[in-house]
């Protein structure tokens, strides 16, 4: 793991990665759209994050990764001067990101029509959960509703009697921030060939559904089952499943090619006893065969037998204990960058390679003064004394 060190002032054109010099406003939200702009800060480019004073009280302070690698301005979007300021950061950006309910940034002053009159280069990102239109898109929801409405949420788990979750990485981060930044790549290269911005609709429920088209194609062809832990990566085959260890712990076994599962039966002593991979009917004898194995040895002492090998099976770790993984750590996955603890720029390029600039702003309006100058706008303290602009 490797420590770096952050520059005392903001100053564009600092990224290391493929996106250097593409400037990104973003109106300061929870979840997937600050998690798309750290993507985007992450591969290079210059972000700067609008916040509304005394900011998030979701979020905030050196342990929010997902406001990393910007600067925070802090201004309140409902002072006209405020708004004003918004408009002449985006008169030379590249991309805005919002992720308020439909209607509040138009409400507001700062809809799509308002920001590419301004700008008519710019790429403007808009994050939901439901989208910007249909029955629902006025409604709250989170995460776990999204995927629940798609259809995805029913198949998780490996319990028939009812689902379980992913954390909230499948709909947030997943069908949401990952769709949008890909949304905002694709369309800056359309930009570039005809000067001409567009919006970017991206909604949870339409990238995570997406995300589902593999099994959509199998329930079509009749080889995917609705009914939990029926098919062939939802735990109903005994070589693709989680196994408790003697110490509580978990492994994860994922053999499922037949010289992968026949490496996990040599290494479990299990050679002569097992039933054959595919012999359906010996299911239940092969999964109480491996349960008992599994459970005769500590997590540690599988890791170690099978570290390595293509028997397909790892240890279930916390995220405490991946940072630590000797695979990890070769790569670098994690790195201890202000004295935390995070998952180092991904992908990785060859040329322009990606590393990470300044930690999480440690208050709302920390950046003020200093990164609207950098952006060009030299009236920030007749912006403070107007009450449309705070420093903290």
């Amino acid at each position: 793991m490797t420590e770096s060190t952050e520059k005392s002032t903001v100053t564009l054109g600092q990224g290391t990665g493929p996106l250097r010099g593409v400037k990104v406003v973003e109106l300061a939200g929870i979840g997937p759209g600050p998690h798309a702009c750290t993507l985007l800060a992450d591969m290079g480019a210059d972000v700067i994050r609008v916040d509304r004073p005394g900011g998030n009280v979701l979020g905030g302070g050196a342990g929010d990764l997902l406001t990393r690698g910007r600067p925070s301005i802090a201004l309140d979007l409902k002072n006209p001067d405020a708004v004003e300021t918004v408009l002449r950061l985006v008169e030379t950006a590249d991309v805005l990101i919002e992720g308020l309910r439909p209607g509040v940034t138009d409400r507001l002053g700062l809809g799509p029509d308002t920001c590419l009159e301004r700008n008519p280069r710019l790429v403007y990102g808009r994050m939901t959960g439901w989208g910007q239109d249909g029955p629902l898109a006025q409604s709250a929801g989170h995460d776990l509703t999204y995927i629940a409405t798609t259809g995805v949420l029913n198949g998780l788990g490996q319990d028939r009697a009812r689902p379980h979750f992913p954390l909230n990485l499948l709909g947030d981060f997943g069908g949401g921030s990952t769709y949008l930044v890909m949304g905002i790549l694709a369309a800056l290269v359309e930009a570039k060939t005809t000067g001409q911005g567009q919006v970017v609709d991206a909604a949870i429920v339409d990238g995570t559904a997406h995300l589902a088209t593999m099994i959509s194609g199998m329930l079509a062809s009749g080889t995917w089952h609705e009914q939990r832990q029926s098919n062939l990566l939802d735990g109903a085959m005994p070589f693709y499943a989680l196994y408790d260890t003697s110490d509580g712990r978990q492994v994860a076994v994922g053999a499922l090619e037949g010289k992968f599962f026949a490496e996990m039966v040599t290494r479990l002593g299990l050679d002569g006893v097992c039933p054959g991979q595919y012999e359906m009917e010996r299911y239940d004898e092969m999964r109480d065969l491996f349960t008992k194995t599994f459970g005769s040895k500590t997590m540690a002492e599988w890791a170690e037998i099978f570290e390595g090998t293509d028997a397909c099976v790892a240890p279930v770790l916390t995220p405490s204990e991946a940072a630590e993984h000797p695979h990890l750590q070769a790569r670098q996955t994690y790195v201890t960058h202000h004295g935390v603890t995070q998952p180092a720029p991904a992908p990785r390029f060859s040329r322009t390679t990606s590393t990470l600039g300044a930690g999480p702003a440690a208050s709302a309006g920390q950046h003020t003064r200093e990164a609207l100058a950098a952006w060009g706008i030299a009236d920030a303290d007749a912006l403070i004394e107007k009450g449309a602009a705070f420093q903290d």
